[in-house]
């Protein structure tokens, strides 16, 4: 049987010292990218890690998914497995034992993490919107210089394979037609 720490943050930036703390474990798998889904590194080795009669500990709901769907998904997997879960800030255990109040708790609290995670996005659309009204909102600066576009459109003129000179600059094809027009 393994103890074993999950920890994640949204943004390499961010600081995880907050998160279990004092909570002893075998192992730590840290991510910092967002829970919007389960495409995580750190997520995924620690799933192919753990096994029947192992422990997670997570910080919060929220630090396990950000999608009420997803989190309920992730619960049962590991129940499935024989996997116990708990979230200490909010003092739930799941064993894969059926306890209806625990359920309700785990799917409304998941609702509100999503809940958290959309306002936030709107917030910043709205506020993208005004940025951009107002001519504060420019996007994101590019990478390349005046040479480095004139050098790409020259090439685009040269070649057939436009995927490949996409790659070699490493852009998607629809970046490398929009700098070329």
């Amino acid at each position: 049987m393994a103890i074993i720490n999950y920890i994640r943050v949204s943004t390499v930036s961010q600081n995880t010292a907050r998160q279990l703390v004092d909570v002893p474990s075998d192992r730590i798998f840290t991510d910092k990218c967002s829970g919007k889904n389960i495409d995580r590194p750190a997520f995924q080795q620690m799933l192919d890690f753990a096994r029947e009669g192992d422990v997670i500990n997570c910080h919060e709901l929220s630090r396990l998914a950000r999608n009420t769907m997803d989190l309920l998904n992730i619960v049962q997997t590991l129940n499935d497995k024989g996997i116990t879960i708990n979230f200490i800030k909010e003092g739930l255990s799941f064993t894969g034992n059926a306890d209806p109040f625990q359920t309700l708790m785990l799917t409304m609290l998941g609702a509100v993490a999503q809940l958290e995670r959309d306002i936030s996005l709107e917030r910043q659309r709205e506020g993208i919107a005004i940025a951009k009204a107002s001519g504060k909102y420019k996007g994101r600066q590019s990478v390349f210089s005046k040479e480095d576009f004139s050098n790409i459109k020259a090439a685009f003129t040269k070649t057939k394979n436009k995927a490949a000179l996409a790659r070699k600059y490493n852009i998607s094809r629809s970046y490398l037609y929009k700098i070329v027009a």
